[in-house]
């Protein structure tokens, strides 16, 4: 046991200091510093007989926990037997924290510059393995699981014909009254059929049912590959000696490659739907003339432009999906930043697709 009690502004500690009574002894200081401050104070070891280490690196602290109640503390001296503990037990000084060095501009734009560099050469190096095994997916499917093409062109293509439906028609009624109220000025109303037809089957056709399959299929192929991988499910398929990309990816190049042009086609048709329902009902054009012009402006080149404008956004659109799936990192979080930077990049890599067609074509 040990005694702790005080005598004005002197403490004393007697009996025994070692681990077995320590936190007692602790609270015991803690509560007599706070009821009695003092400015300074004095340590009487005089009567202390025992000591371990612990109470050694205790006797240490006295003077950092007199500190927190503004008082300064000396230790008296310890009996002879007890002052080679004592010694042994200094705590070791605390390492001060390095000063971080100060990176220039010019390393930190090499850096950006060099991460950039390293993570264009890994999404070159996926997207030439991914298009290559699809390609050899042609000739050998022995490595493509059975009915996978099929389960991913359902939920890539058909599930989505709903709203890709909705948003063409509503789209193609849009761009009939944005055409009208500027030709209605010259009275050529008949030439928004001309405007209609070719602006959905060559550009918003093919543009905007890549959008919503982006936002809706490439996010859920991210989704599954980052879950896949955090799952360690993509490590297994490599125990197994199987190709991760051919084995996961490729149904779903094929999937999204098949499905896209005829939702595109499909999207053709309804936004010029929409589009002649609102000349008809709302500019007085009958519906024959209407038709008639559409058909008269409409070349087979304006809509395989736009087939294989599709055919190319959904390959941009799985290899982005499967690039941000594969480079996922951290946990739930991780998956959800995947998912954006899919949405996100794969916008971006159809809007320079687009562009480099119309420059292309046109």
């Amino acid at each position: 046991m040990s005694s702790v009690y005080i005598q004005g502004s002197t403490l004393f500690l007697s009996d025994a200091l070692v681990l077995t009574n320590l936190s007692e002894v602790d609270q015991t200081v803690r509560l007599l510093f706070s009821e009695h401050p003092s400015a300074q104070w004095q340590v009487n070891l005089d009567t202390l007989e025992r000591l371990d280490t612990a109470g050694a690196l205790f006797l240490h602290q006295l003077s950092a926990l007199a500190n927190q109640h503004e008082s300064s503390l000396q230790l008296g001296p310890l009996p002879e037997h007890l002052q080679s503990i004592f010694q042994f037990a200094t705590p070791l000084p605390a390492e001060a924290k390095p000063t971080p060095a100060r990176i220039s501009f010019l390393e930190r734009f090499g850096a950006s510059v060099y991460r950039f560099i390293e993570q264009a050469a890994d999404f070159l190096y996926l997207m030439a393995d991914l298009s290559y095994f699809s390609v050899q997916a042609i000739w050998n499917r022995r490595a493509i699981r059975r009915d996978a093409f099929v389960d991913q062109a359902y939920a890539i293509g058909a599930q989505a014909l709903p709203i890709i439906g909705l948003i063409l028609f509503l789209i193609g009624a849009v761009s009939a009254l944005q055409s009208a109220a500027q030709l209605r000025q010259f009275g050529a109303d008949i030439y928004v059929a001309d405007l209609l037809a070719i602006g959905i089957t060559t550009e918003l056709g093919p543009l905007m049912t890549a959008i919503m399959v982006a936002g809706r299929s490439g996010s859920a192929i991210a989704a599954e590959i980052a879950t896949m991988k955090f799952s360690e499910e993509l490590d297994a398929l490599r125990t197994m000696a199987l190709e991760p990309l051919r084995f996961v990816a490729v149904p779903k190049m094929w999937a999204m490659v098949a499905t896209v042009p005829l939702l595109t086609v499909m999207a053709d048709f309804v936004g010029i739907l929409g589009g002649t329902v609102i000349g008809v009902f709302s500019m007085g054009i009958s519906p024959a003339a209407f038709v008639t012009q559409i058909l008269s402006s409409l070349f087979l080149k304006d809509i395989l432009t736009g087939l294989v404008k599709s055919a190319f956004f959904a390959w941009i659109i799985t290899v982005i999906a499967v690039y941000r799936g594969v480079n996922f990192s951290g946990g739930a979080v991780g998956v959800g930043r995947a998912i954006t930077s899919a949405v996100v990049s794969s916008l971006v890599g159809i809007i320079v697709l687009d562009l480099a067609f119309n420059l292309l074509f046109y």
